[in-house]
């Protein structure tokens, strides 16, 4: 993706946003680890977990699988290896069928680069534990799809309501018919909403606080 086509295409298009990104500063999204399996099974471990204990229990996992997160290493594991890593009956099952449908073609670890968005979509959905959400951030910061528009993400929304002083919450409905006009670059209004929320937030003082 051409970043330089991309922001000035975005700001065209919406005279807020563009003065947004001049003021957030160069496009850095986090670099992907190039590995997709491990990046998958760490997304699991990542789930519904404080930063610090997901850190703790993720390394613990690739300590038990012996260093390396490979399918084959996780069908080899028991059930008792990867529970005593500290995994959830779930998240256990999950890294499981994650490394089933890795062998047995439903997700064609590969050949993902050679999917569209919504077929890869599709696939990562079949698998336990992963749902649309998790394979839209798979599909933006480890394959850099440039188009991706994360509409139920929270902090997508709340970045896009901060831009735009709006009075409520945008509904991802919504949010999804904005994002409409930025095609094909979606992903890089994405990463700036989520910028937004650092940045205006951290400029807004509430009254009990500035007392």
């Amino acid at each position: 993706m051409d970043v330089d086509s991309a922001i000035a295409a975005i700001s065209a298009k919406d005279a807020r946003f563009g003065a947004f990104i001049a003021r957030a500063g160069v496009y850095a999204p986090r670099a992907g680890s190039g590995d997709y399996f491990a990046a998958l099974a760490r997304s699991i471990m990542y789930q519904q977990l404080a930063g610090r204990a997901a850190a703790a229990i993720h390394a613990r996992f690739v300590e038990a699988l012996g260093g390396t997160v490979t399918p084959q290493a996780v069908l080899a594991a028991s059930p008792e290896t990867l529970r005593g890593a500290g995994l959830s009956a779930n998240k256990a099952a999950a890294v499981y069928d994650l490394a089933l449908k890795s062998t047995d073609g439903t997700v064609p670890l590969d050949e993902l680069t050679e999917l569209d968005d919504e077929e890869i979509i599709t696939r990562l959905s079949a698998v336990r534990g992963i749902g649309r959400w998790t394979a839209e951030m798979f599909l933006m910061f480890e394959l850099r799809r440039p188009d991706i528009w994360p509409v139920d993400d929270y902090g997508v929304r709340n970045g896009w309501t901060l831009i735009h002083a709006l009075p409520a919450l945008i509904k991802p409905a919504d949010l999804r018919a904005a994002g409409e006009a930025f095609r094909p670059y979606r992903s890089v209004v994405a990463w700036y909403c989520w910028q937004a929320v650092s940045l205006l937030q951290r400029e807004m003082v509430l009254p009990e606080a500035a007392s």
